[in-house]
This record gives C-alpha cells, structure tokens and sequence, in this order.
C-alpha cells in the first residue's frame, strides 16, 4: 500500500505501530489534539515525541528524533498537530523525508494529503515507505446519497454547542464505561484523531456534502438489537461555518438518542465572537426538531460538560446546576465517568 493508495475509508487502517508523534513546533496544546487523543487513549501506541524547538508544548514523552525512534522500535511518524487551513508546512518536506530515511512510514489527518506532494511521493517511493493520508476517500469508492432507511441496532451521537467542546472524548468515553458494563459497542471515528485511535472510520469532512448522510449510514450499519453504536460528532448545528457536517451527521445516523456537549464558560463560537455560544435548551430543541424528520423517537439522554477551566467546587456547582437546568443528567466524562447517561439509555 503506497502513496495515496493508503488513504482509508470506512474500513481498518492498517497503520504500523508504535508511533512517533511529530508535534512540529506549536505552543498552543489545542493544535496538537490529534497526538494528544492518541496518547490520552493508547498511549501504548505511543514510542516517543519529536518537537521541533524546546517551547514546543510537550505531551510528557520521551524526545526522540527520528533515528532514536527507530532504535526504540517506532514504526510510522505521525503528523499530530493541526496547521491553519489544513496545510502541510513546506518546510516539514524535508523533515518528513528524513524520517523516511531513518525508516518510518508517515501517517497524517491534514487536509493537505502527503500523497499529493511530489516530492513525498518520490521518496517514499524510493524508500519504500508508506504514506497514509487518513483524511479523503479511495479513488474507487463511490459514496451513496442517504436512503433514510431505518436500520437496526442502536445508535448514540455526541452533538455539541460549539467546535472543540469535547465530542470525541465524550463518545470514546460512553464507549468505554459501555464494554465495562457488558454493553456490546462501537465507537464510530468521523473525524482523524478518532481514526488514528480507533483504527477505522471515515474522516467526514472528506466527503461531498450531497453524500455526507450516505457515507454515515454506511459506518453506522444494521446491528444486532442488543447493539450501541456510539458516533462521534463533528461541529454544531449553530456554526456558521461547519453546521453542514453536524446535519449531515445527524440525518445519517439516525440516532436514537444524543448527548450535548458543552464546555464550561465558553460564551461565543470559537474564532467567531459576532456569534453567541446558544443555550442549551436550544440546543436540545433544535436537535430533536431536525432529528425527528429521520427518527421520531430520538431524545437527548444527558449533558457532557468540559469543566476543565473550573475548580473542583466550581466543577461540582455547575455540574448541578445544569442538571437541575435541563433535567437530564450531566457528567464530564474525565473527572465522574458516563455511567449516569448510559443508565438513562433504560439499558
């Protein structure tokens, strides 16, 4: 499997571990999301991290560089933080091709595919390297338009109030506390990092908007009636950028039950101030007002609340007080566990 014949979706990727985490050379921990999912959820995976100066945030690994990764048994250099728009650096061309050199495959969620860089091509080519560009979809697949089709089995989406509020961890936590209550699962990746840490999945921001519900009933298929799939969700219906992809996701899932995620504080979209973070009663309504067209009997089963920027008596505060605002339970996943709105599935 080379060059841009390694691009997955809505299969396994079959991507050599452990890995390398390139953290480039960002300071902000929010643009290195993508090596710090992994770490957070398999840090087994994880050899070692390569940061290109000393001010660059560090995840607490061990520095390496290439040829010590190697030495320590690393695999696949993976591309772990975010650039604006997407873009690969130009000056990380020969960072990418050294690490080839010292022996690593390089895997990569950006929109900017390595695979379409002439040179990365060239040298992995020469090398005998692999280059998995996690984000886009295979030259012969051909996504379909949604059929809105009940299917059988269950199906859990995280949606949230904003960007960056907490949807991933929040599905790969119910997921979790699901198979430690014997609860047959799935965590369902829409995004790269959950890719890169699930090991299969499609990146839907990939995909063609006309073929976005598509694509999502294929990765939520029939099920056994016992089943949970629980999916990750991407953006907000309030975005004004990005509602597209959360509808998409929504009319495709067909969920039967959703949970809202929210971040404590936040009170505007991020990176949009003229755009105020909406209510969460709105939230839900709006929610069940357009999940209904493909499932009447969807209901949100509980709030997922980032209260990472809150004291431990703040955090206890507002976890009540939005329970006691919305009636349904609300949890962060990272401190209380999900146990509360997996028991409101009436398991």
């Amino acid at each position: 499997m080379m060059a841009d014949d390694a691009r997955v979706a809505l299969g396994t990727l079959k991507i050599p571990r452990p890995y390398l985490l390139f953290l480039g050379d960002m300071t902000d921990p929010l643009d290195q999301k993508t090596a710090a999912g992994i770490h957070e959820w398999r840090p087994e995976w994880c050899a070692g991290q390569f940061r290109l100066t000393p001010e660059t945030n560090s995840l607490g690994l061990i520095d390496m560089n290439p040829e010590q990764a190697v030495s320590a048994g690393a695999r696949t250099m993976v591309i772990g933080t975010a650039t604006f728009g997407g873009r690969l650096p130009d000056a990380w061309e020969d960072i990418i091709i050294s690490a080839m050199q010292a022996g690593l495959d390089i895997a990569s969620g950006l929109h900017d595919r390595l695979s379409m860089r002439p040179r990365l091509a060239e040298a992995a080519k020469q090398l005998g390297r692999n280059l998995f560009d996690v984000r886009g979809l295979p030259r012969e697949f051909n996504p379909p338009v949604g059929s809105g089709r009940s299917r059988t089995g269950n199906r859990l989406l995280t949606v949230g109030t904003d960007c960056a509020v907490g949807k991933k961890f929040t599905a790969l936590s119910i997921e979790r506390d699901m198979r430690a209550q014997e609860i047959s699962s799935t965590f369902r990746a829409t995004g790269q990092t959950g890719l890169l840490i699930s090991g299969g999945g499609v990146a839907i921001d990939s995909v063609v908007s006309d073929f976005l519900a598509g694509v999502v009933e294929m990765l939520s298929p029939d099920n056994l009636p016992d089943h949970w799939d629980v999916i990750e969700g991407q953006g907000s219906l309030f975005h004004p950028a990005y509602a597209a992809v959360s509808l998409g996701l929504l009319h495709g899932s067909q969920p039967d039950a959703f949970v809202v995620c929210h971040e404590a504080g936040r009170q505007e979209i991020l990176g949009y101030p003229d755009f105020a973070i909406p209510r969460l009663e709105e939230c839900i309504e709006l929610t069940i007002a357009l999940g209904r067209r493909v499932n009447p009997a969807i209901r949100c089963v509980g709030i997922s609340l980032n209260t990472a920027s809150l004291s431990e008596r703040a955090r206890a505060d507002a976890l009540s007080e939005v329970e006691r605002q919305v009636g349904l339970p609300c949890i962060d996943p990272a401190i209380t566990g999900t146990s509360p709105i997996i028991n409101n599935l009436g398991l």
